[in-house]
């Protein structure tokens, strides 16, 4: 909070503001927005549950987490109504790729 406060000048609470995001796209028509997987759920109950969310800051456990402060692991994610998950670096930077790319669906998709 007081990061957005300081470098956004959002000085609401992120909650709140998260949702009034929400509501706006979902009242212009769009079909869904970027949020935190910490957000995902609310997101859906306050906009429908057609109501699509991408969301980075997806993690394995024990991984780095590297910039993001707001983290989730992919089958965190998933119970947390996750639509589409963002996963750049821990699939990327991995020793193997493909491994830990399957591994990411195995662990989201259950």
């Amino acid at each position: 909070q007081e990061r957005m406060e300081r470098e956004l000048l959002i000085d609401r609470p992120l909650e709140q503001v998260v949702m009034h995001y929400a509501k706006n796209a979902a009242g212009a028509g769009l079909d869904g927005v970027v949020c935190s997987p910490l957000e995902a759920a609310l997101v859906k109950e306050r906009c429908g549950g057609g109501f699509c969310t991408v969301t980075p800051g997806v993690r394995f456990a024990g991984g780095d987490a590297g910039d993001q402060k707001r983290v989730m692991t992919p089958a965190q994610a998933a119970k947390n109504g996750c639509d589409y998950i963002v996963m750049g670096r821990p699939i990327t930077q991995a020793a193997d790729p493909v491994a830990a790319y399957r591994r990411a669906v195995k662990e989201f998709l259950g």
